[in-house]
């Protein structure tokens, strides 16, 4: 391992233990008692190219079932900037809303060089409130780790946002790429109170073809009592039911994203002390989603520090001007910028949709 890889190793070692910052969170200057965003700000983000993926083969395009399209290392004087957890891009990704686990929402522009990101603009950082407009100031009722569309756009639409330790999933709406206070939450399962502190909501989505379309499904970080498995619920019917999928080398879900064949991606990442962070996505079709049925996926990608990965924990999915879905990431820097990096990735899906059930 070259002195690169090592660092890069003791980076991730000091500030990620299954997701949760060692040394980082005190670095911040920043409590949540003491809010550092109190209302909409317009923010100034930097952009550094990111050209290659594998840090070993700089010419290498195809990883997986994924080609890499190019990816910006993203950083910003604003005191709120960082900790992105869950990520939606709209359905032109030019425009995209990420989420923080200190109670932010950013909104930013893209801009592309053909395929490939390559810089910043219109950039805001707002706060998550609460019902009525209401401040949140308190840690566990801030802490935001997924967010996905459920209706309409960026300018005129709703936004579900699920939150961890005090374990939720709000309605929120969304007008001009700005996050209103919440319009309601979801019904959550009786089971939900099991989830641990830190392990909640990780991934949330809306399913947009199949059996379940409109649905959404949610998954925990890491459900206690299911080494092998992991554990979600599908709301069908307004009512959710409980989803099962099959733990591979102990890796925790992230994220999640639907695509337009009625498949399931999860975003998925695993830490250790011997070999660092790695990162997995996989895919479920559609006629593999159903409630009481163990969901066998496929591995579309898995890297580790030889390629150019951070603590990936967001995942959105738009489509390119010739109908190939487009995957875009987004990592946790967990407020440490100084040992880890907000990181923007961007994949297109190569390999052929799946047929959506008609049922």
């Amino acid at each position: 391992m070259t002195l690169g890889s090592w660092l890069r190793l003791l980076v991730v070692a000091t500030a990620i233990i299954g997701g949760a910052a060692v040394v980082s969170r005190p670095l911040v200057a920043q409590t949540v008692s003491e809010p550092a965003l109190d209302k909409v700000r317009r923010i100034e983000v930097k952009t550094r190219k990111i050209s290659s993926f594998s840090r070993t083969e700089p010419a290498r395009r195809k990883f997986g079932s994924l080609e890499f399209r190019g990816g910006l290392v993203l950083t910003s004087p604003a005191r709120a900037f960082g900790g992105f957890s869950g990520l939606t891009v709209d359905k032109d990704g030019k425009h995209f809303l990420a989420i923080s686990d200190e109670g932010a929402w950013l909104s930013a522009a893209i801009s592309y060089d053909g395929d490939t990101p390559v810089s910043i603009a219109e950039a805001r950082l707002g706060p998550i409130q609460g019902l009525g407009g209401r401040q949140l100031d308190r840690k566990k009722d801030v802490d935001g780790e997924s967010i996905a569309l459920l209706d309409g756009d960026f300018r005129r639409g709703t936004v579900l946002i699920g939150f961890e330790r005090n374990h939720r999933i709000g309605r929120f709406p969304v007008r001009d790429g700005i996050i209103g206070a919440p319009l309601g939450y979801l019904k959550l399962p009786a089971e939900a109170r099991r989830m641990r502190r830190n392990k909640g909501f990780e991934a949330v989505t809306v399913l947009v073809a199949g059996r379940y379309k409109g649905s959404v499904v949610a998954f925990s970080e890491r459900y206690p009592g299911s080494p092998h498995t992991h554990t979600g619920w599908i709301w069908t019917g307004g009512a959710p039911r409980k989803l099962t999928l099959p733990d591979i080398g102990g890796f925790e879900l992230t994220d999640a994203a639907s695509l337009r064949d009625g498949s399931l991606l999860l975003l998925e990442r695993r830490f250790r002390w011997t070999e660092g962070v790695k990162m997995r996505i996989r895919r479920f079709t559609a006629d593999s989603i159903r409630p009481g049925h163990v969901m066998e996926g496929k591995v579309l990608i898995e890297a580790d520090l030889g390629s150019d990965i951070d603590n990936m924990e967001g995942l959105a999915v738009h489509y390119d001007g010739t109908g190939r879905p487009v995957l875009t990431l987004i990592s946790d820097d967990n407020f440490n910028q100084f040992l880890q990096r907000t990181i923007l990735l961007q994949f297109t899906l190569t390999e052929e949709p799946q047929r959506a059930s008609a049922h």
